[in-house]
């Protein structure tokens, strides 16, 4: 299976699902914690995450695969939402909250 394919595999097994770095539980750095707040701040508990710091071909093929060059990244429903500044703008305009709950 490509790294590609393991991408999609993830992001279409999940209804919301994280690329981060670390985990929920442990974010390695900032943007990624700060998303997991975001998430949570939404009413959002049940996601799951993917730990990039854990597979380089995952770390680098979700960059091509959103074509979106930083982390984390949001996926609902299979489709990229955006990163920790996008979840930001979209949780104080409430778009996140219902794109969540739909």
């Amino acid at each position: 299976m490509s790294t590609q394919d393991k991408i999609k595999d993830l992001v279409h097994s999940n209804r919301v699902f994280l690329f981060m770095k670390g985990t929920k539980q442990f974010p390695q750095c900032g943007f990624s914690a700060r998303a997991v707040q975001i998430l949570q701040a939404a009413g959002c508990h049940d996601f799951s995450t993917f730990n990039v710091l854990e597979d380089d071909e995952i770390r680098q093929g979700i960059k091509e695969y959103a074509n979106w060059p930083t982390i984390p990244q949001l996926y609902v429903n299979g489709e990229f939402v955006g990163g920790a500044d996008i979840m930001m703008e979209m949780l104080e305009a409430g778009e996140l909250t219902e794109l969540l709950k739909a």
